[in-house]
């Protein structure tokens, strides 16, 4: 289906009137266009859902409203004025700001130093700094340590503090781009419970999430794009999630997404990974398991369980206690490693679950990205790679998952989200691993990415890969595992099979 023959604008009974309007606004980068004539309308006190798959120009419009980037054509409008910012800082003074995806905090302050950044003045007397930041964050619910240094805190952590930031800017519109991706369930509620607060005092607040269902929930109204143009705008009401898949996707996307996937459980091949009594301070405690050839282990746990210290710890990230700090086995052989070199030589691969920060050097392109992979991988000999080679390498994984990019050149920061996620797998699978650990793989990527992931990563364990998924998501835990093991408080305490209920399993991970 055409999608000018899906894109309209649907007149609402709501009288609010408009804050932003965008007219025919395009912006190209090196000549390939990003969003292509789009319109869009923000009205004063609602919460407009903006959906669409990596790449579908959501990023762009919205760091168009917030002064990070300028339309290359088109026309802005706030409250009926004229409005072109060049700087986010130009975009707060009119009281627009955006809380990003990938957090901009700066890690050598403090969280209240974060806090109140563009307000040094305040700095000149700490105590009462301190505890106006710490009645503030409480007011949001949001129990964060005022006094605890930016870079020492955890994603969801960070993320409150961004949220709490354009809060306190008093901004009359704020841009949440994935905002809930490491929040708990209980954190979320809470974030959610302020969206509605601040929505009451009249905040237009534009919502940028692959999580369908909480943008059915919380929005006013839905905007979607797909490849840089407007598709539809229209009352949540009007949506389910069927049809916003449709409408992002252009087509009917199967329902192996997440759930309502029946197969047969692949069959235990051998022992590649055996983990005994694994320790490393408070976080992993005598943690014991087994992973197996040809199957996909899932290991599921909430927040804080060592599921992600356990992954680092297996390949060389983190250290394990150095008396009394367990065994760690592949194929049967006793492995410590120092750096995660020795176990990617070994052919054990642990695929971040923090890309920006850990996964891809980000002004590199796709290109150099893969060759450092590959180079990374051999144990001796050869510092480059053969330009024929390299272009050869490129192509075929740019292929095999599906890699888009506005061109060949393209830094690998100018990526989605999705596509980034996919040049981080890409790069670890150039270096031929027998295990891989998957630690949150679709975090912040969109329907049609999961879907391609989730292929790939099924097709790993069906060529006889040991394969470990770490997931948050319940459903993909699911979905994707032939056997189920839950972790809480350190170590893991429960085993399921595929088609283990939700309930059980949750259950497991509480009590």
């Amino acid at each position: 289906m055409n999608v000018s023959a899906l894109s309209h604008s649907v007149a609402s009974t709501d009288t609010k009137p408009d804050l932003l309007i965008m007219t025919n606004v395009t912006k190209s980068y090196h000549g390939a266009v990003a969003v292509n004539g789009v319109n869009f309308t923000l009205r004063e006190g609602e919460v407009h859902a903006l959906l669409g798959e990596n790449g579908a120009g959501k990023s762009t419009l919205t760091k168009m409203m917030s002064g990070v980037t300028t339309p290359s054509s088109g026309e802005i409008t706030l409250r009926g004025q004229p409005y072109a910012p060049t700087t986010p800082a130009e975009a707060r003074e009119h009281g627009v700001v955006m809380v990003f995806q990938e957090t901009s905090l700066v890690n050598s302050m403090t969280v209240a130093q974060n806090l109140y950044l563009g307000d040094e003045k305040a700095f000149n007397a700490l105590r009462p700094l301190y505890i106006s930041a710490q009645v503030f964050l409480s007011s949001l619910n949001f129990e964060v340590d005022p006094w605890a240094q930016a870079g020492t805190l955890g994603a969801a952590k960070k993320q409150m503090v961004e949220i709490a930031r354009a809060v306190h800017h008093d901004a009359r519109l704020i841009i949440f781009d994935e905002p809930t991706t490491a929040l708990t369930p209980e954190e979320k509620e809470h974030f959610f419970a302020l969206v509605r607060r601040l929505k009451a005092k009249g905040v237009s607040i534009i919502f940028i999430s692959h999580a369908l269902e909480e943008a059915l929930d919380i929005a006013d109204r839905i905007t979607i794009l797909r490849d840089g143009q407007h598709v539809i705008t229209d009352d949540a009401s009007k949506f389910d999630r069927a049809s916003i898949i449709r409408h992002m996707v252009g087509r009917e996307l199967s329902q192996q997404i997440y759930g309502g996937h029946q197969r047969k459980e692949r069959p235990r091949g051998k022992t590649m990974l055996s983990v005994e009594n694994l320790s490393m301070g408070k976080a992993v405690r005598n943690n014991s398991f087994s992973v197996y050839g040809g199957q996909i282990t899932g290991l599921f746990g909430l927040i804080g369980s060592g599921r992600t210290e356990t992954a680092k710890i297996i390949s060389g990230v983190l250290k394990r206690n150095y008396f009394y700090g367990g065994t760690v086995r592949l194929e049967g052989k006793p492995v410590r490693y120092r750096v995660p070199r020795h176990s990617m030589l070994d052919g054990l691969i642990y695929v971040t679950e923090d890309r920006k920060l850990e996964g891809f050097f980000e002004n590199m392109s796709i290109r150099e990205n893969l060759e450092i992979g590959q180079l990374a991988a051999r144990k001796r000999g050869g510092s480059v790679l053969r330009m024929s080679d390299a272009r050869a390498l490129y192509q075929q994984w740019k292929d095999r998952l599906n890699v888009r990019a506005l061109s060949d050149a393209s830094k690998v920061i100018e990526l989605s989200g999705g596509n980034q996620q996919k040049v981080v797998i890409a790069k670890s699978l150039v270096q031929n691993p027998r295990v891989i650990i998957f630690d949150e793989p679709t975090r912040g990527v969109d329907v049609g990415a999961i879907a391609e992931i989730h292929q790939m990563i099924n097709g790993l364990a069906d060529a006889g890969m040991a394969v470990v998924v770490i997931s948050s998501y319940l459903p993909e835990i699911q979905n994707l595992s032939d056997r189920i093991l839950v972790m809480r408080s350190g170590r893991v305490v429960s085993e399921f099979a595929s088609n283990a209920s939700e309930e059980a399993i949750m259950f497991a991970s509480v009590h």
